[in-house]
Formats: C-alpha cells, sequence, structure tokens
C-alpha cells in the first residue's frame, strides 16, 4: 500500500528577495507500508532537503507531496504528527530531561492544552521504549546516555507518536558498528513487523543494499532520482555509473554475499 508518494516535485529553498534555489524537480515517489526505503546519493545532492519536503517541514516550490493520497500542506500540524514521525540527523542536546520524558513528547498530540499524558499515553511510552529495547534507561538523562541509546530514544519519540511513517535523516551517522547494527535491525522490524513505511537517508550504501526493500538513488547526471530493488538497480548499471565502478563492485559483493547468508 503506497502511504506516501509524490507528483511532479521540486524541492528546494526560497532565499531572501524572493529568489528561488531549486535543488531537484519533477520528482515522482512511491513509499509504502511494512518496506524499509533506503534515500541514497553523493554528499550535497539534496537529501536532508528531499527529506524534509516530504515530512511538511519545508513547502515544495511545485508539485503535490501526497499522504494518504491527501496533500501533505492540508495536514494540520496535529494531524501530520499523527501521520509522520521524524527523526533528524542533527546532534540535540536535550539538556535535562530523561529518556521517558523525551518519549513522553512524542503523545503531545494527543493530550490537552497542558499536555497531561493518561493511563494510555503512559503505556504507549512505555511500549516504544521496549519495542527499541532502552526501557532500562527510561531514568537516564538523555544528555549522558551513548549516541546509539539517545538514537533509539529518538526513534521511540516518533513511535510513541503512533504514526504510519516513520522518517530518519541518517540515522546511524554518528553510532559505533554495533549501534549501527541494532538500529538498522530495529528499523527493519517496524517496517516488517509493524507494518510502518520507514523511510531513511543514508550514506551507508552496502547496508542499504543489504537491507533495504526499496532504494531511492539521486542521479545528479539527469537530476532524477531512480527507483527500485537493490537487485534492478544493479542489475541496470545505476550504482556504477552514478558512484564509480569500484563501488558498483562492491554493490554486486553484497548481493551476493547477502544471497549466500539466505
Amino acid at each position: 500500500m503506497t502511504i506516501l508518494s509524490t507528483k511532479g516535485l521540486s524541492i528546494g529553498y526560497t532565499l531572501p528577495k524572493g529568489v528561488r534555489k531549486t535543488v531537484m524537480e519533477g520528482i515522482d515517489l512511491e513509499c509504502k507500508a511494512g518496506e524499509l526505503t533506503c534515500l541514497l546519493g553523493l554528499n550535497g545532492t539534496g537529501k536532508s532537503t528531499l527529506l524534509r519536503t516530504l515530512c511538511g517541514i519545508l513547502p515544495p516550490l511545485s508539485g503535490t507531496v501526497l499522504a494518504e493520497g491527501r496533500p501533505i500542506g492540508s495536514y494540520s500540524k496535529a494531524e501530520l504528527s499523527k501521520m509522520i514521525g521524524i527523526v533528524l540527523t542533527d546532534r540535540t542536546f536535550t539538556g535535562g530531561i530523561t529518556i521517558r520524558e523525551l518519549v513522553s513528547m512524542g503523545r503531545y498530540p494527543f493530550t490537552d492544552f497542558f499536555g497531561r499524558l493518561k493511563s494510555r499515553d503512559e503505556d504507549v511510552v512505555t511500549a516504544a521504549m521496549q519495542a527499541v529495547g532502552i526501557t532500562g534507561k527510561e531514568n537516564e538523562y538523555v544528555s549522558r546516555v551513548s549516541d546509539g541509546e539517545r538514537q533509539k530514544a529518538f526513534i521511540a519519540k516518533a513511535l510513541a507518536q503512533e504514526c504510519r511513517i516513520i522518517a530518519l535523516d541518517e540515522p546511524t551517522a554518528f553510532l559505533d558498528i554495533t549501534s549501527r547494527i541494532e538500529v538498522t535491525d530495529l528499523l527493519i522490524d517496524l517496517a516488517h513487523a509493524q507494518g510502518k513505511a520507514v523511510l531513511m537517508s543514508t550514506h551507508d550504501l552496502e547496508s542499504a543494499v543489504r537491507n533495504a526493500d526499496t532504494l531511492w538513488v539521486q542521479d545528479p547526471a539527469n537530476g532524477c532520482i531512480k527507483c527500485g530493488t537493490p537487485s534492478q538497480l544493479t542489475s541496470e548499471g545505476v550504482f556504477s555509473r552514478i558512484f564509480g565502478p569500484k563501488v558498483g563492485l562492491m554493490v554486486e559483493r553484497a548481493l551476493e554475499s547477502g544471497k549466500q547468508a539466505l
């Protein structure tokens, strides 16, 4: 089921004096529930801009972003928070709040004016922390846990929103290898076991090829995005053409080793 899509989307920024800087244009994409979709591309090609536009943080320059067939601009902030959970790449310093307090912020679209949590809200928060494996850290300060635990806490916050889509910008960028594997496995589980549409940008091409159901690869040569399964894009020579022959060979080997592991 397609849950997030674009039609003729152009992304970029409006600079001072109304000058528009277009990053990419004519984008048609589909993101499906129950799948892990990875967005790949060279540095400076607009991955973060695309992700922020899809989530409603940046307005499209033209074209449409649809969430469940409805223009994303027609959603209220509360409605959008119930539809899309966002985990950005910025290293957020959250000061003196605990893991549980951070995750509880995901319930604010469901609470009253004063943000008071009811019994069900508390249950959802607890379940979100259990899902990412940080229950034992709930009273720890966010600023004092490891990068991996902090990232899991932000993912739990998105889960607490009970949203259909989880979008993440470089979620494994600052993590050690163990934490990268744990977070990646968590995202796979959220897509396959819980039926979420999980969309993440990443520079970890090998992991994306091994684990993603669908890849979106930005092609700077013609300003478009190539979409397909890892095998489809490899057979079309997309990785060799965009990233170079050595990377293309690495992708082929990653795919082959993945088949052997199965």
